[in-house]
């Protein structure tokens, strides 16, 4: 299994930052879509990537967003500085959210943030320690197969 990197970028997440925040999901977007990246799966990265960059905006102080292409698929890793999750379980659970009030009045803490990203991705994998932060890896195949 070829694994070797066609692109890499990363992205810098600061958390609190609503103005910024989607930036780094769309420049993703973006730099997939120009490669010719199958509208399908460019839907599915846009809303997992979107929903990870989300949660580092609301939840952490900062965070790194990093894509990697290969042959076979599309791998998003999200690594954040925040308080982590202290239930993971609980929190992947549709509709359970931490949101602040204000956060709610924007618009977000509906609660979908990690089911959506499991939703969207072939392969989803999540670590969080309390008081640290959380790590993020989303795999999309290209090929729309569990390679």
């Amino acid at each position: 299994m070829n694994q070797e990197a066609i692109l890499s970028e990363e992205f810098e997440i600061s958390g609190g930052d609503f103005v910024n925040g989607g930036r780094a999901s769309c420049l993703i977007k973006n730099i997939l879509k120009e490669i010719g990246i199958d509208a399908e799966i460019l839907r599915r990265v846009a809303i997992a990537a979107y929903e990870a960059e989300m949660n580092v905006v609301m939840y952490a102080r900062r965070g790194i967003m990093k894509l990697v292409l290969t042959p076979k698929r599309i791998i998003i890793k999200v690594e954040d500085e925040g308080p982590g999750i202290h239930d993971i379980e609980l929190a992947m659970q549709p509709g359970y959210s931490t949101a602040t009030p204000e956060m709610r009045e924007m618009g977000f803490g509906a609660g979908m943030g990690l089911p959506n990203i499991k939703k969207n991705s072939d392969k989803f994998n999540i670590e969080s320690t309390v008081g640290k932060g959380t790590n993020l890896e989303i795999i999309i195949n290209l090929n729309n197969k569990n390679v």
